[in-house]
């Protein structure tokens, strides 16, 4: 026998959906503070900063790959690219919350790889962490990661094309 779902019954898996809704914030909301210009990580610092041109509009505490010293050279390295790239493509249904997408290889990069005969990698992104997160430090596979509701605002204020300058 099909169960059949009464009027009752489905206005309380209404309610039930709704109050576990609440419970959760909201990945997506708006932002409408200045634009942001321009992403800078100190690599060293632990650090990301958005910029309105000169001036510092938010700064994150930051997880790096796990080997992040030096630039990332060679697929599974574990190192953090370094240098000038740009946001290129988001992803709201990502394993790690939301994600920023770092046009990481560049041209340089895949060149220098190709010329040693390995794979640059590639899929370096901004994230969130997967929940529970228990262990610290560095842990990513060379993306950038920070709080998941610090995430929220960065998704809702970085647009594609913005620029990210990573540092050593």
């Amino acid at each position: 026998m099909t169960p059949v779902l009464t009027r009752r019954s489905t206005l309380g898996l209404l309610a039930s959906s709704a109050a576990l809704a609440a419970c959760e914030p909201s990945r997506f909301i708006a932002y409408d503070g200045p634009a942001v210009t321009r992403i800078e990580v100190q690599k060293s610092a632990r650090r990301m900063h958005l910029l309105n041109h000169g001036t510092l509009l938010e700064s994150y505490d930051i997880a790096l790959g796990f080997a992040p010293e030096g630039h990332k050279t060679t697929e599974g390295d574990g190192r953090t690219p370094e240098g000038r790239y740009f946001i290129d493509r988001r992803n709201p249904n990502s394993a790690f919350y939301l994600s920023l997408g770092i046009s990481y290889p560049n041209a340089d990069d895949l060149a220098q790889a190709r010329a040693r005969g390995v794979s640059a990698g590639g899929d370096i992104f901004i994230h969130g962490t997967p929940e529970p997160r228990k262990n610290r430090g560095d842990w990513t596979v060379g993306c950038i990661a920070v709080k998941n509701r610090e995430m929220r605002h960065i998704y809702a204020a970085v647009r594609d094309g913005t620029v990210i300058d990573i540092h050593a």
